[in-house]
């Protein structure tokens, strides 16, 4: 998969996981496009981990998808713990 083609998955992958986990994490929705950026990485390095080898060799493949969409929504509950205690300013 090429590069563009992988930026892409990560921000459909970060509109799904908020959609998954609608509440009250902090940020709006460009900083949930980014922090589904950060989880299609994670979970690329959680497919390797795992020795799914195929999961980012194809933008349509379910697998892809699915590390993806699961990466984000780890990434979202992570930072909804780190920002939990923080009062806006």
């Amino acid at each position: 998969m090429g590069f563009f083609a992988f930026i892409i998955l990560g921000l459909i992958a970060g509109a799904i996981a908020k959609l998954i986990l609608p509440g009250k994490q902090k940020g709006g929705w460009i900083a949930t496009l980014v922090l589904g950026l950060i989880g299609a990485i994670v979970g690329g390095w959680l497919a390797g981990l795992f020795g799914v080898k195929d999961a980012y060799e194809n933008f349509w493949s379910i697998l892809a998808w699915f590390w993806a969409i699961g990466g984000a929504v780890v990434v979202l509950l992570a930072w909804g713990f780190i920002t939990k205690g923080r009062a806006r300013r």
